[in-house]
């Protein structure tokens, strides 16, 4: 019965398309841009940790060490795990662009625009947020989640469409 199951998924597994790389760039350098804005993250983390004597034995409770963060510092911190909640939207849109991409690239030549424009909104919303410039931040976080919405639609009407 296993193997019955298998043999199927494995055929659909060599049958996918391989991708012109032109094809796909913008989707998979948005992807692994923005996975670099969540690494960029912790370097405001790292320095605030540091201004507020971070111990190893921090280590045990890292949570605890928060209400010694300088103002800047748990925004840092805020900053950092919504870099997180980002990518976890923005991934699977890169993915399924990356799937459909000479479709989607062929009905919305504009989409490679948002796959550029979410991880430099998702650097300027850190650097925003650090800063304490809420405007600005929520101007970046919202173009960022409309780029994300735009690569799940597009990719969503190509696999339509095929």
């Amino acid at each position: 019965m296993a193997t019955s199951l298998l043999s199927p998924l494995l055929a659909a597994s060599i049958a996918l398309p391989v991708l012109p790389v032109a094809a796909g760039g913008p989707f998979a350098w948005s992807l692994v841009l923005s996975g670099a804005v969540v690494v960029l993250s912790l370097i405001p983390l790292g320095a605030a940790r540091s201004q507020a004597d971070f111990k190893p034995s921090d280590l045990a409770a890292p949570r605890a060490m928060f209400e010694r963060l300088p103002a800047w510092g748990k925004r840092a911190n805020w900053a950092h795990q919504n870099s997180f909640e980002a990518f976890t939207l923005h991934a699977p849109a890169c993915l399924l662009c990356l799937v459909v991409a000479p479709g989607v690239l062929a009905a919305s030549p504009w989409l490679a625009l948002a796959a550029w424009l979410h991880p430099l909104l998702r650097a300027g919303y850190l650097a925003a947020y650090v800063a304490n410039l809420p405007p600005v931040r929520s101007l970046c976080w919202a173009g960022g989640i409309l780029c994300t919405a735009l690569m799940y639609s597009e990719g969503l009407r190509a696999v339509l469409r095929s």
